[in-house]
């Protein structure tokens, strides 16, 4: 199967796999005349990390959870450690975002919007605060 059947095959653009490729997250193989060739394998890998990605795992942690994937021997708590890193991030990305939001919320609440040159929300924006 060349790559834009890989591609097709995947759901991911040809431009990600052969990124893929170069960063060393998968091996296609070389035909005779130097054009990619893929696998089952090779497809089964990228279905991984097309899911993994869209899961939001770091391109450092799809290399892990694809050694470990492939490994027979491993530990599911190696995985559960990577996975559960990962939820904590998450975690924290969306109370981080849930503050934004509050502030900024808080910020167009008390804005008038008129025509007044007055804006709570510039003059927050311009407070300095040095500790």
């Amino acid at each position: 199967m060349n790559i834009s059947q890989a591609s097709k095959a995947t759901g991911l653009p040809a431009k990600t796999i052969r990124y893929y490729e170069e960063i060393g997250l998968i091996r296609p193989m070389r035909s005779t005349n130097g054009y990619r060739t893929f696998t089952d394998t090779s497809l089964h890998q990228l279905n991984f990390l097309a899911r993994a990605r869209a899961l939001g795992f770091s391109i450092d942690h799809c290399r892990s959870l694809l050694a470990l994937w492939e490994d027979r021997d491993r530990a599911s708590a190696d995985v559960r450690r990577i996975a559960l890193k990962h939820l904590n991030e998450i975690e924290k990305k969306i109370s981080d975002l849930t503050e934004m939001r509050d502030t900024l919320g808080e910020l167009v609440r008390t804005c008038d919007g008129d025509g007044r040159p007055d804006c709570p929300i510039l003059n927050s924006l311009s407070a300095t605060s040095f500790s």
